[in-house]
């Protein structure tokens, strides 16, 4: 029973001495002191609240203000002097060679009381690496119970990579709070140029471009919210920096440069695309400009939408923004992608999408069926079918979380505002077809 309670009951219980009344003042007396008792029984019995909260261990500390100079800079040296002693306690590049017979192949394994042994042999830097836990992680179904040295020491390179990586985005990390603002990323990929040889080629007046384009991913995926900063952690737990950084293989192929955002080949596609949407040279893209992006095929009703939602210049868009619509339209099964074109589809701003919407965004692609001399297609069917792929928890509305959750959310938005995306999911089965056809004569050739 808390002090509240037994306050409660005591001030609730009928006086049953000489004075059954007692005044006003008298009972507010009575209640005081019964508080400040069972307060102060409550509190541990400490009389002083000041002595209390001075065993509470200071956990904030502010930032130095703008002005406040030497403050700032001793946080910056204390925060490099920090990086500097945490990069000295990584592990040095050194391989680990020990092995247990007997030898299955040529993959040199290594049992839990000899990994022990290397362990107390191993230095400082290494005993973090020696563990059980770490021993655990890696074994599998060798039947001697015995772990694979190779995939121990890739293990521990990429956690010294992950570490290193830490530590060197951290250097850019101005406020010191384990966040990148946009200009810190930018910065540190600006840098990072000069160490990818497979940017070798690209002009330093294509820089800017290049640092800006690779920067959008980064903050279109891992900055949803569009706070403006991305926590250090996240970069690190995504794959784009391993993209990033395979730009380092001097041999890397052909085939995994046009798939990596980063390359030279790709950020050249993607501002080349910019430039040749842009016809009257100022830099800029109209609704009018943007509409001959990919097949040319996008409704008006869906451009009108990216105009309105999207961050424009005089009604019209510049590099940043054409990246953001590339990244969402490039990677529809992302859920990222799918939100930034969820927000275009829901006219209403309700947070889902109705029959109304769909009505909306499908009777511009009807039209275009029109122009073009194609068969009307019924709404109603349409309508059932996006229904069909959703499976919404509402049947009447489908959400941001039914697009993702249906893995259907690429179809279901191509079929909205794209007549090309909407011609090839009406006739896939004959394209399917046509397919098999082709292989098959080939296979006979």
């Amino acid at each position: 029973m808390d002090w509240k309670e037994v306050l409660r009951r005591r001030l609730a219980t009928p006086d049953t001495g000489p004075n059954k009344k007692k005044s006003e003042q008298e009972l507010k007396d009575e209640e005081m002191d019964l508080f400040t008792k069972y307060y102060s029984e409550w509190k541990g019995g400490r009389k002083n609240t000041n002595e209390f909260y001075k065993t509470i261990p200071r956990f904030y500390y502010r930032l130095p203000a703008e002005d406040e100079v030497l403050l700032q800079k001793l946080r910056e040296e204390s925060r490099a002097v920090f990086l500097q002693r945490k990069s000295r306690e990584l592990l040095d590049n050194e391989e680990l060679q020990h092995q247990t017979p007997p030898v299955i192949g040529e993959e040199a394994m290594i049992n839990y009381e000899n990994f022990l042994k290397v362990g107390e042999k191993a230095g400082p830097k290494c005993k973090q690496f020696f563990t059980a836990k770490v021993f655990a992680k890696l074994l599998h179904t060798d039947s001697y119970g015995r772990i694979s040295i190779m995939q121990f020491f890739n293990y521990v390179m990429r956690k010294v990579w992950l570490h290193q990586t830490r530590i060197g985005l951290s250097l850019y990390d101005v406020a010191g709070q384990g966040y990148l603002r946009e200009s810190d990323l930018e910065n540190y990929i600006l840098e990072l140029i000069p160490t990818l040889p497979q940017l070798d080629g690209l002009e330093k007046s294509f820089y800017s471009f290049y640092v800006c384009t690779a920067v959008r991913k980064f903050f279109f995926f891992l900055d949803p919210l569009r706070t403006g900063k991305i926590k250090i952690q996240d970069i690190l737990a995504c794959s784009f920096l391993d993209d990033l950084l395979e730009l380092r293989d001097e041999e890397l192929s052909k085939e995994s440069q046009e798939t990596n955002w980063f390359s030279a080949p790709s950020a050249l596609r993607v501002y080349g695309q910019y430039l040749n949407l842009d016809k009257d040279h100022n830099g800029m893209l109209s609704k009018e400009e943007l509409s001959r992006y990919g097949t040319a095929t996008m409704t008006n009703v869906f451009l009108d939408r990216v105009f309105q939602e999207c961050l424009t210049y005089d009604g019209e868009m510049d590099y940043k923004t054409y990246l953001d619509f590339v990244l969402a339209l490039e990677n529809r099964k992302e859920p990222a992608a799918l939100q930034y074109i969820f927000k275009l589809l829901d006219i209403e701003n309700k947070g889902y999408l109705n029959v109304f919407s769909l009505n909306y965004f499908f009777r511009a692609i009807q039209e275009l069926m029109k122009i073009h001399g194609q068969d009307p297609v019924s709404f109603q069917d349409v309508k059932d079918e996006i229904f069909d792929m959703v499976k919404p928890k509402d049947p009447l509305k489908i959400s941001l979380q039914d697009l993702i959750n249906s893995n259907q959310g690429d179809t279901v938005t191509t079929i909205l505002i794209d007549l090309n995306g909407f011609w090839t999911y009406e006739n896939r089965e004959a394209l399917v077809a046509n397919d098999s056809e082709n292989s098959t004569d080939l296979d006979e050739t």
